[in-house]
């Protein structure tokens, strides 16, 4: 194609002028992006005030590949190390010589490899003229997670251009739809897109990268998590009574351990944050409080988030289930009746709110086991507490009866209330990376 004959010399990615870093005496570092008026002043990092606080570094450690040889698609970076990677300056991950590297050219060949094109309707010609938006997205990734963009591994690469930026690509489409749907004038509510997911699969990191695009972009955000809904530890002993013997009920995590009044009280406010000016505080749970058993977090430290929002990232294992018949239920697990019953309140709480899906497919739900597994393993090996094998065998146990009763339906017909021209499927593999669908 004539428009790639630009493409014939070495890409050399340079280093925004907008973007900066330095340290002080303390080894405290300092951040900004000069366009963004984003400034942090301590040693704790954070690219984004507005935005949630995720616990995604032992996630980062454990996502294998089966082309990376089963190591980490981080493996080379900073970022996958046992310290804590938002005290560590990002530019000191750029060569300071110059690398002979791939050319654009052949980027452009492994971007239109990816499974994720004919998904999101992209064509070769379409990526080709968008080029300079792909290499730009994928630079400012490298910057998130530490990696040498001069120097990325396979999995690397295929994270970042055949996972985040297509994912990426189509959320713009999706805001892109639903702003052309309101006049000139009108106060625009914010895009909600919802991410159905299993728990450890990688949902956490993707939203993690979404919104840190969406925000060096210039395009407010906010993001949610079912988990931020959980009952109070009181609501959750509460729970626990009035349910004797039944597991699935017994900790925090199906249906039925959530406060959906909160769930709707936040997603409306989120929803009518239209102008500059409007702040709201977003909820937060405390998963380490009692014991493990987990509260709701102090108010006081619940991130506040500002209008006017132009997406809101709302993620979660269970979102979009439906519920079903009495039988279906009961022949996975007798102890689901409850949970099924109690999910028929979810879609006025959760699902409405959603105006564009996306839902990442598994073949087996007990891959969830494998990925927890993982988490706990990483986070023991860095010296932090995490639970025993045995212990991380009987947490997944809790949520493998839901697994089985409500993905065949989720996969489909999509999730409860979703419009098929604005849901996305991604079929992933162990290592977590997109397969093209069988």
């Amino acid at each position: 194609m004539a428009t790639l004959n630009l493409f014939s010399q070495p890409w050399q990615p340079t280093i925004s002028p907008s973007f900066f870093c330095c340290s002080n005496s303390n080894n405290n570092i300092s951040y900004a992006y000069q366009n963004h008026n984003i400034i942090s002043n301590n040693s704790k990092f954070h690219f984004f005030s507005n935005s949630r606080h995720f616990s995604v570094l032992s996630q980062f450690s454990t996502h294998s590949s089966k082309s990376g040889s089963g190591s980490s698609w981080l493996q080379n970076s900073s970022f996958a190390s046992g310290i804590e990677y938002r005290k560590r300056p990002l530019c000191s991950v750029f060569p300071t010589k110059p690398a002979q590297v791939s050319s654009v050219e052949d980027l452009f060949q492994f971007i239109c490899s990816g499974p994720l094109l004919d998904k999101i309707g992209l064509t070769q010609e379409q990526v080709a003229e968008s080029i300079d938006n792909w290499l730009l997205y994928g630079r400012y990734l490298c910057r998130l997670f530490q990696l040498n963009e001069l120097y990325l591994t396979e999995p690397q690469k295929a994270r970042i251009y055949h996972y985040y930026v297509p994912v990426f690509l189509w959320c713009e489409q999706q805001i892109e739809e639903h702003q052309s749907k309101f006049k000139d004038g009108e106060e625009i509510p914010p895009l909600v897109i919802g991410f159905s997911a299993p728990q450890g699969c990688g949902k956490t990191t993707l939203v993690f990268a979404l919104d840190y695009l969406f925000e060096v972009i210039g395009r407010k955000s906010a993001t949610v998590s079912i988990d931020d809904f959980y009952l109070t530890a009181e609501g959750q002993t509460k729970l626990r009574e009035a349910n004797p013997g039944n597991a699935l009920l017994e900790y925090r995590g199906n249906a039925g351990s959530h406060d959906l009044a909160l769930s709707v009280e936040t997603l409306t406010a989120l929803t009518k944050l239209t102008r500059e000016g409007v702040k709201i505080k977003l909820p937060r749970y405390d998963k380490s409080a009692f014991s493990g058993r987990g509260d709701r977090a102090d108010p006081s430290t619940w991130p506040e988030v500002e209008g006017p929002l132009k997406v809101v990232l709302f993620e979660g294992w269970m979102l979009g289930f439906k519920p079903l018949p009495f039988e279906a239920v009961k022949a996975v697990d007798p102890q689901l009746e409850t949970v099924n019953k109690n999910l028929e309140a979810y879609y006025d709480a959760w699902d409405k709110y959603i105006k564009s899906w996306i839902v990442i497919k598994i073949k087996d739900p007990n891959c969830v086991f494998q990925w927890r597994l993982q988490a706990e393993i990483a986070m023991r090996e860095a010296g932090n507490p995490g639970m025993t094998d045995e212990e991380v065998r009987d947490f997944v146990s809790r949520y493998l009866p839901a697994y089985y009763a409500y993905l065949p339906t989720l996969y489909s017909e999509g999730p409860n209330g979703s419009d098929p021209q604005r849901l996305l499927t991604i079929e992933i593999d162990e290592g977590r990376n997109p397969i093209l669908a069988s």
